[in-house]
């Protein structure tokens, strides 16, 4: 099987990992891909947004599946352009992407299946926010309605800094905010048949002790201690399966990746948001975990026949995840800095290096590229092993000016 990855993060660093390992898989490639994918796949500098460059770059491969890695090609209907030219997609077309694209869209989704969630108001003139602020009080939780990069969403009690969050947005969604502890769980789905993956955790403050500002995520684990099997039956029963039925009852069929992200709060799980691909970061720390072989799960989504995939099978081995970032992450990060240490960092049993924002630079230096650089992973026999593994690569590797959390998993491990 000859398969394409579209993107050049760390989530598509960690499908083509997995996809490399797959002994089915026999060519693998990745467009644009960065400089730590080119060890394991082949990298095409093409623009993920380009539908009809990327279908050309599949044609002249003869792929025989393409995954679609990000959000914003999903959303601009990169997977529906394929589909059209007769290529097996795993991602979802643009109208079922507007789960994630659209807060507003994915409330009505969700009102409509009886899915539970945090109560909202979406706003477009200063009148509504206000009115809307007024009617839950602190902590605010303000999210932008369109795709910002898992940075679109404002948690505070500052009224002020809501409140200048929420005049930014052209459109903004304004809920009420949810207690308890957070929960990803990913399903993989074909638009009937629905098959979750185990559950992570990841941590969206920039500090630790979950302060500083919201990111796109500075690490993650799995699996959680404290979480047991019911949990992934009752999301199944009472969000997963629902979303998916409601959205093929509208006609647009979600086929691909669908995240749940929930807080456990004390009346039960809630839908924080719904992505429409593999999160970044517990994309890393999820894989990391999965034994089945990737990529003949992701092509019977993409072929209508997941009902006909064999339970998956997972490691009893825990995993995590510690991002580093650049240079004033999550503001306009710096760039073109050297990363040294790489190869002292996958000399730790068991851990190794999955790269989002890097690259080559002319002289053949990886340089940083973006603003989380790099997604250090590493697994063990228990969350406190994998957690020691992963900070001793961490400390290996050298990039001016970068930050990251040391707390990862650390309440976790100590359970």
């Amino acid at each position: 099987m000859k398969v394409l990855v579209i993107g050049g993060g760390a989530r598509e660093h960690a499908l083509c990992r997995s996809l490399s390992l797959d002994p089915d898989v026999t060519a693998l490639h990745c467009a644009p891909g960065n400089a730590g994918i080119a060890d394991v796949a082949e990298t095409h500098p093409v623009d993920a947004l380009d539908g009809a460059a990327v279908a050309e770059l599949a044609a002249s491969l003869h792929a025989d599946l393409v995954v679609v890695g990000p959000e914003a090609p999903l959303v601009a209907g990169v997977a529906d352009v394929l589909r059209e030219r007769g290529f097996p997609v795993f991602g979802p077309s643009a109208d079922a992407a507007r789960l994630e694209g659209s807060k507003a869209f994915a409330k009505d989704v969700m009102a409509a299946a009886n899915v539970p969630t945090a109560r909202a108001y979406v706003c477009t003139t200063p009148e509504e926010i206000d009115e809307a602020l007024d009617a839950f009080g602190p902590p605010y939780v303000v999210k932008d309605d369109g795709l910002a990069a898992g940075k679109g969403v404002v948690v505070t009690s500052d009224l002020t800094a809501a409140r200048e969050h929420a005049l930014a947005c052209d459109r903004v969604v304004i809920e009420e905010y949810l207690d308890g502890p957070e929960v990803s769980l990913f399903a993989i789905t074909d638009g009937e048949t629905v098959l979750p993956l185990t559950p992570a955790q990841d941590f969206k403050r920039a500090l630790d002790g979950d302060e500083g500002p919201n990111t796109g995520g500075m690490g993650a684990y799995s699996p959680l201690p404290w979480a047991g099997p019911e949990l992934v039956d009752e999301v199944m029963e009472s969000v997963l399966q629902p979303t998916v039925d409601e959205l093929r009852r509208r006609g647009t069929p979600f086929s691909g990746l669908l995240y749940a992200g929930l807080a456990i709060t004390s009346r039960g799980v809630r839908v924080i948001e719904f992505n429409a691909r593999f999160g970044d970061p517990e994309t890393q720390v999820v894989l990391a975990r999965l034994k089945t072989p990737l990529g003949g799960v992701l092509l019977n989504a993409a072929t209508g026949d997941l009902a006909a995939q064999p339970p998956l099978n997972w490691s009893d081995d825990a995993a995590v995840t510690v991002v580093i970032a650049s240079h004033n992450y999550p503001g306009t990060p710096r760039t073109g800095d050297p990363i040294e240490g790489l190869a002292e960092a996958a000399e730790v049993d068991k851990a190794y290096v999955l790269h989002a924002g890097s690259r080559r630079d002319e002289a053949g230096r990886v340089v940083s590229a973006g603003g989380r650089v790099l997604s250090v992973t590493a697994t063990g026999e228990d969350l406190a092993t994998a957690r020691t593994r992963a900070y001793e690569a961490v400390s290996r590797i050298r990039l001016d000016g970068s930050h990251h959390r040391t707390d990862i998993a650390e309440k976790a491990a100590s359970a």
